[in-house]
């Protein structure tokens, strides 16, 4: 880091910088900031209309030593206040996706000299040339790199496990059903390079009312580490699995396929936070490191950076190797605790068993009240209205939530740009609510330039690809996901469905043998992909058996009408039908259900009305049509064809996924 400090004002219009006095004025009034982002401020001005990455921001300002990438994310969003900046129209400092910031001087604005007789203006740091002006299309985002830059790891968005219901109901965004103990499994992967899992912190307390915070700085951890490219990082809906286990260690780290875990403890007395955190090895048990903190509640933050920054430390983990768009781990800017007690408040209510969304609504609301400048609290709660609208809502009711959920989101965005998991969160809502596919599919790939191989964010791309019939696409971004999250039963489900939709049915089925060792819970959502299976394999006897397996209730009934259209007792499979008809017909997903129903039995007339239904009561069969063999049976029907222009769908020809017929064709031995 340079040694040589420059001098004098740096003045642009109204808007001047005083080297040294330390002071930043704009339009006459003082604006106070914090000496480091003073710093960046100098850094990024005295080279303006030049990119500088925000590794050489960190480099000079930092040196890169004892800092998480993320603090820079908020240094930038405090400037932005102090310029009154608005993110998505940025008057001075412009993001450069994937790379780092630009500082501009706008036309209507004379820059002026520096004071007479100063140092010249400040210069990019040594051995890092300062980056050569891009094409302003490519500043704002409108293409995308051709392999996105491997960015911030933040697995911390894993934390929202889901409920089974909403699990099986959420299509889009990856979320997790609800933890349970897992019995113990087999590893499936080796242990190889530094590879950690964060276990869920005791509650050392007892208070279950304190549990929100226990599970909040647990997962505040997973997200700080991600940041860190040596490090693979599992995301919790694996990790907390692990709860109370009494498994031995070795177990745990072959089962996650890691060489290093993390537990620890958390007491919150009054405004006092205790602490004990442990690093082990897993191949032996071993510790290697381990610290109590007993803080003022004021310092959490500090102590959050200090626990990753020494676990990197045992690990000898090189900081220079952090991910270049680390996102800060829910921290909000402004330090506001009880913006962030709200937060963590929201994240619990959709990670505790049942999922109250609700309650997380609730809960980050009062966290941007209490924070107007929170990106991730708006973020989020623009998410969870989004999964309300579409699981609970209808109508009127539900077009009002997406609104508002729209404009959560462009309020996370505007205050920060650089969030990737806020763009991914944007592009649910383009699938979900506006079906506009190519908005949706371009704001993924601008997540996705900000996120690790292993975040969240490719499970989510993963449905949407699956969605436009891209399957082969669909199914490399949700083996992704899996690689961050191996115990994530319900994704290897939806890997199952993937597979099948190209007649790789042993593997799809291999699948699902794995999904019910990791979760035997889901036995139900199991055994109805099970039948589903040998109904395209044309097995009656088997589909019948797995569905008579299931819970009694509308999913087996459901189920077991399917089975029953492939055999040889057509007037059960009739009377079935119309029972189910009577059912279904106005009730949430029926439409979609009764035209899968009436594709099997090659009804192309009934399928493509109640296709038609679904469409008009704004429900969600048309996230499924391109990769289902039962209606892709009918892939040259040209009132496919309309359905999917229609819809705005790419045309049914242009889907990889096979038609039924296809698919027995392709899958019958000796053919």
């Amino acid at each position: 880091m340079a040694t040589d400090k420059p001098t004098g004002t740096l003045r642009f219009g109204t808007l001047e910088i005083d080297l040294d006095g330390h002071r930043l004025r704009v339009a006459g009034h003082e604006v106070s900031l914090e000496p480091k982002a003073f710093d960046v401020l100098v850094l990024l001005a005295g080279t303006p209309g030049h990119v500088l990455t925000r590794d050489q921001i960190l480099d000079a300002v930092w040196g890169h030593t004892h800092v998480t990438p993320g603090v820079l994310n908020r240094i930038i969003t405090l400037l932005r206040q102090a310029l009154d900046e608005d993110a998505q129209h940025p008057h001075w400092l412009h993001t450069v996706h994937g790379v780092g910031y630009r500082f501009d001087v706008p036309d209507d604005v004379r820059a002026g000299s520096l004071a007479s007789g100063t140092a010249a203006p400040p210069q990019a740091p040594a051995g890092h040339a300062a980056a050569a002006p891009i094409p302003a299309h490519a500043a704002t985002g409108d293409i995308a790199p051709a392999t996105p830059p491997r960015a911030a790891r933040n697995a911390a968005w894993a934390l929202f496990l889901v409920a089974l219901t909403l699990a099986a109901l959420w299509q889009w965004w990856p979320l997790a059903p609800s933890e349970a103990a897992p019995k113990p499994i087999t590893a499936t992967q080796a242990v190889s390079g530094l590879g950690i899992a964060v276990l869920p912190f005791t509650n050392a307390g007892g208070d279950p009312e304190q549990q929100f915070f226990s599970d909040g700085l647990s997962g505040s951890l997973i997200t700080t580490l991600s940041q860190f490219e040596e490090l693979k990082v599992i995301g919790s809906s694996s990790s907390f699995r692990f709860r109370d286990s009494k498994q031995d260690i070795r177990d745990i780290g072959a089962t996650l396929g890691v060489s290093h875990l993390i537990s620890g403890r958390v007491r919150r007395v009054g405004e006092q936070v205790r602490i004990a955190i442990e690093l082990t090895r897993t191949n032996d048990g071993s510790t290697i490191w381990s610290q109590h903190y007993d803080r003022p509640y004021l310092e959490l933050f500090a102590v959050q950076d200090e626990i990753a920054l020494a676990v990197v430390g045992a690990l000898q983990v090189n900081l220079m190797h952090a991910m270049p768009g680390a996102v800060n781990p829910g921290h909000p800017a402004s330090g506001n605790l009880d913006a962030y007690n709200a937060y963590l408040h929201g994240t619990y209510n959709l990670n505790r068993s049942g999922g109250d969304m609700r309650k997380a609504i609730e809960y980050f609301d009062q966290a941007t009240q209490l924070d107007p400048g929170y990106a991730q609290a708006w973020s989020w709660l623009g998410f969870v209205r989004t999964q309300y609208a579409r699981v609970v809502q209808a109508g009127d009711a539900a077009r009002a939530t997406y609104a508002q959920a729209r404009r959560d989101i462009d309020t996370a965005l505007r205050l920060d740009p650089d969030f990737g998991q806020a763009h991914a969160i944007r592009a649910n809502l383009l699938g979900t609510a506006d079906h506009d596919w190519s908005a949706a599919l371009a704001e993924f790939h601008v997540a996705l330039a900000l996120v690790p191989d292993t975040d969240p964010t490719h499970g989510a791309i993963s449905r949407l690809l699956g969605s436009l019939g891209r399957i082969h696409e669909s199914i490399e971004e949700r083996r992704k996901y899996i690689a961050g999250d191996p115990l994530a039963a319900f994704a290897r489900i939806y890997l199952a469905e993937l597979q099948a939709s190209l007649g790789q049915l042993d593997d799809a089925e291999a699948n699902l043998y794995r999904a019910e060792q990791l979760q035997p819970e889901l036995s139900d959502w199991i055994a109805s992909e099970r039948s589903y299976m040998a109904i395209l394999r044309g097995d009656t006897a088997r589909a019948l058996a797995e569905a008579d397996g299931m819970a009694a209730g509308r999913w087996q009934d459901q189920t077991r009408t399917l089975a029953l259209q492939i055999g040889a007792d057509r007037a059960a499979a009739d009377a079935a039908l119309r029972r189910l008809g009577e059912i279904e017909g106005h009730a949430k997903g029926g439409a979609y259900m009764l035209a899968r129903i009436h594709a099997l039995r090659g009804e192309a007339d009934e399928t493509f009305e109640w296709l038609q239904r679904d469409w008009e009561r704004g429900e969600d069969g048309v996230l499924s049509v391109l990769s289902e063999p039962l209606l892709l049976r009918f892939r040259e029907d040209p009132r496919l064809a309309a359905y999917c222009r229609m819809t705005g769908l790419p045309s049914p020809t242009a889907s990889e996924a096979l038609g039924l017929d296809q698919l027995r064709l392709a899958t019958t031995p000796g053919r």
